[in-house]
């Protein structure tokens, strides 16, 4: 028997009062297929638990990551076919043969190279704020690592960074007022980072030598394929938002989860060795994604419910990485946790491209965080962003024994 007061879990002023936990929860327990009414859309399935969704990700031929795409708006048709070019919008065959060509940037080999400089990145990041004891942990320190790692990976100069930090807010938080206020907003966002990727596609061809990855792939080819302009275009604008956004709101969400939870921090501060397994209880603690799309594309029957060709199916991870059959007491948040089997990073053929350079950036970061700056503490109110997609924080202040120099 479903409670009476669920939480719209389509609506993004949902979100902005925080992940309803309480309502996924009911929904696991009594309606795991649950259909779920929109205020501008035409409903959605909602599939909550573990199974259920680690199914669905890994049955492109039923749920189709194409059909209508992988957010829960709908598109139209000139959209649609924009969208189809992002790699996250691709079925088999097209997504294999167009990620094998791009897995060549991410291998862990390239990553481990990575990993003296993100280092220094981070401490360039700290020293800025270190004397001054206290900090809004979100622009100063969350979104500064892999905004600045992502640009230096692709090549982007360093006086075009913030432009990108500009873009990639308006592309997932249109839904916010403070990062734009409608998805016109979000359009005009994606077209000038577009035109901008176009702009050092044409300057990075033939140019075999250089290592950063818009080169790279504007020089691969893997049996016979090698992108177009177009592919690449809309490749660099997923690298640039979901290199940024994922793992800045999973860093913020990480430390905040550090924050409401001392007895936890202050076993990662006895014992370092647990970060490795700190990071990974962050991924399901935070789930930086909310929830993926699909499209139905044959009527499917499914815990008794009848899924109709065409309709939207949408997977919540955030619910997921709570379920109670996967994880023993869900809802604690335990940073020595072992087995953790989350799906922070999908599961299947769209199972997150950039996960080991995303574990390199939270890992070294908290390393860092946790030596330098022990005592943070909560200063101020939390804000949240307006998504239901992106499970995001905008402004954490935070305030710690500062520096002397």
């Amino acid at each position: 028997m479903l409670p009476e007061d669920l939480a719209d879990i389509s609506d993004a002023d949902t979100y902005a009062r925080g992940v309803p936990h309480d309502t996924f929860r009911a929904l696991r327990k009594d309606a795991p297929v649950y259909f779920q009414k929109e205020k501008n859309g035409r409903g959605l399935w909602a599939l909550t638990r573990y199974e259920d969704v680690v199914m669905a990700c890994k049955d492109p031929g039923r749920f189709s990551s194409a059909r209508g795409g992988t957010n829960n708006w709908d598109y139209d048709q000139e959209a649609l076919d924009l969208i189809r070019l992002i790699m996250l919008n691709m079925d088999p065959p097209q997504h294999g043969k167009f990620r094998r060509l791009v897995n060549q940037g991410f291998t862990p080999l390239v990553i481990s190279f990575m990993e003296p400089r993100v280092r220094a990145v981070t401490t360039q990041i700290l020293d800025k704020i270190a004397r001054r004891g206290e900090a809004d942990f979100v622009p100063t320190v969350a979104a500064e690592l892999p905004l600045l790692v992502i640009c230096e990976l692709m090549g982007i100069p360093e006086e075009d960074r913030h432009k990108i930090f500009d873009w990639s807010n308006r592309l997932v938080g249109f839904e916010d007022p403070e990062y734009g206020t409608c998805m016109e907003d979000a359009r005009v966002a994606g077209m000038e980072l577009w035109f901008y990727a176009n702009t050092l596609a044409e300057q990075r061809k033939g140019n075999t030598d250089a290592t950063d990855l818009v080169s790279i792939l504007m020089n691969a080819e893997v049996d016979g394929f090698r992108l177009t302009e177009a592919e690449f275009d809309a490749f660099f604008m997923m690298v640039c938002v979901a290199g940024n956004e994922t793992t800045r709101n999973l860093i913020s969400g990480g430390m905040l989860a550090l924050l409401e939870h001392p007895v936890e921090r202050a076993r990662l501060l006895a014992d370092p060795d647990l970060i490795p397994s700190a990071v990974e209880e962050m991924l399901r603690w935070v789930s930086p994604i909310t929830c993926f799309r699909r499209t139905a594309t044959r009527d499917i029957e499914l815990h008794g419910q009848q899924i109709r060709e065409n309709d939207k199916v949408v997977l919540f991870f955030s619910s997921a990485n709570r379920d109670e059959s996967v994880f023993e007491a869900p809802e604690r948040f335990d940073v020595g946790r072992t087995p953790n089997e989350h799906l922070a990073f999908g599961v299947g053929e769209h199972f997150c491209l950039g996960h080991n350079l995303a574990r390199l950036e939270i890992r070294i970061m908290f390393e860092e965080v946790l030596r330098r700056f022990p005592d943070m503490a909560l200063c101020g109110p939390v804000s949240r962003l307006r998504s239901n997609f992106i499970n995001g924080i905008k402004h954490m202040p935070v305030r710690f024994t500062p520096e002397k120099g």
